[in-house]
């Protein structure tokens, strides 16, 4: 097994109860303060990690420009998922939406990564691209009836 395997189904397991929460959430407050409550949660979170790494003598990582820069794009791709997640909620959106916008992420991370960061292509992720797609159509389908 890949040993990034783990982080990435911790990460998918996160991932999936940030969105349960924020569906309880959404109900309760507004998409705004929300935003604001989650995403500085996160970054106490992180704080902490950072912490842990500096006070158990873990090297935190080299910093550049140019990382600072990306680090902050992504930071505004978060903000504004998370507001958007909220409004989504607020709107009478399912939960069961979120496998949908997920899915075309998915996608697009697929293609991003062939594309622009040049990984090799394999029919599995191929296959994995169009599967996602079609779970798009078939959540948007079931909706519809």
């Amino acid at each position: 097994m890949a040993p990034w395997f783990w982080y990435a189904f911790a990460a998918a397991v996160f991932y999936g109860l940030h969105q349960v929460f924020t569906k309880f959430a959404a109900e309760r407050i507004g998409s705004g303060i929300g935003g604001f409550v989650v995403e500085a949660t996160a970054a106490a979170c992180i704080a902490g990690y950072l912490l842990f790494q500096r006070t158990t003598g873990r090297e935190l990582g080299a910093v550049t420009s140019a990382g600072l820069v990306y680090s902050g794009i992504t930071g505004l791709c978060v903000g504004i998922g998370t507001v958007l997640f909220f409004l989504l909620f607020q709107k009478g959106g399912p939960l069961q939406a979120v496998p949908v916008v997920l899915a075309a992420g998915a996608a697009l991370m697929a293609v991003a990564g062939i594309v622009v960061f040049k990984e090799p292509v394999q029919w599995q992720r191929l296959l994995g691209v169009v599967l996602s797609l079609v779970s798009l159509y078939l959540l948007h389908w079931g909706a519809n009836e």
